[in-house]
């Protein structure tokens, strides 16, 4: 065992850095999680302030606008879910099979720039293409004789979903193939060749040899984005929804933010991050537990 950590010792040193970040924001901050039990008040500070109990986590389900919120939470989840996780894997399968390395490797380039761009720049482009004036949907629309007028979609609360996935997909597709391309990385050229010289083609070699190797990768992200089912990204649903579209784009992050830094009831929404927080970790337990029966070879946890 000694031997083995003096071996490895080096790479211990490259881990520490990510160690003390987890420390410092992820396990620290635990002793506020406090607050949620108790009436807070800043000048009190956490321990001179009241013992409460669940009196915030019974305001909270007696709350009618957090249904909604949850609601939508979970309405946006899971059609991200539905969409983000087939295409990506069909994506880095179709990127897998271009043979052509200068061609692979500009397409990789440009489905990867999204990702690198802010939140704030994403949504301030999406409004500008959207605008009903001077947008480039609204004159194509148009001039294609399929809109009589000019229609102001950031302002259509029906069409904030579909705007919201399209808009994601754009954005996070392009980097999350990176880890499924290193799996496939990983296999054995020789199968490959193997396969080939035994009559398989393309779609045969895709379906009986990198699927199988992609499993246990799709198997963790798949586990990783259900524990996510209740917490949707603040910064996409804050930088595109709006007024008009609030009652269907408002989210647990959006109602966090708003009770805790514009209404300054901190107690409140540690409470909100408290239940979120525990929903997800019971959702990553129960999909580890359905993989793990599933196929007891894969055990993520």
């Amino acid at each position: 065992m000694q031997k083995e950590f003096k071996k490895y010792l080096p790479f211990y040193f490259f881990l520490l850095p990510s160690i003390i970040l987890v420390l410092l924001f992820c396990y620290m901050p635990m002793e506020g999680l406090v607050i949620a039990f108790k009436d807070y008040k800043m000048a009190r500070g956490i321990e001179g302030s009241q013992w409460v109990g669940l009196k915030h986590f019974q305001a909270l389900f007696s709350d009618p606008n957090f249904y909604r919120v949850l609601g939508n939470t979970l309405k946006i989840s899971i059609l991200t879910l539905l969409t983000t996780f087939p295409v990506t894997i069909v994506f880095t399968i179709l990127m897998n099979e271009i043979t052509h390395k200068k061609f692979k490797s500009t397409i990789q380039t440009i489905t990867y720039i999204p990702h690198f761009l802010s939140w704030v720049v994403v949504g301030t482009f999406v409004y500008q293409i959207l605008s009903p004036t001077g947008g480039v949907i609204n004159a194509v629309l148009l001039n294609m004789g399929i809109l009589e007028k000019p229609l102001y979609f950031m302002a259509q609360k029906d069409m904030f979903v579909p705007i919201y996935l399209i808009t994601n997909l754009w954005k996070t597709t392009g980097y999350s193939i990176v880890i499924y391309l290193a799996t496939i990385s990983g296999i054995d050229t020789t199968m490959y060749d193997a396969a080939s010289i035994d009559g398989a083609n393309r779609f045969h070699r895709v379906l009986y040899i990198t699927l199988p190797a992609m499993f246990p990768t799709m198997c963790t992200m798949l586990i990783l984005n259900i524990g996510s089912l209740v917490s949707v990204g603040f910064d996409p649903i804050f930088n595109l929804y709006n007024d008009a579209t609030f009652q269907t784009a408002d989210v647990i992050s959006t109602f966090v933010y708003r009770k805790g830094m514009v209404e300054s009831r901190y107690d409140f929404s540690t409470a909100i991050g408290l239940f979120q927080n525990i929903v997800s970790l019971a959702l990553v337990l129960i999909a580890n537990w359905f993989a793990r029966k599933a196929n007891p070879e894969y055990k993520i946890i």
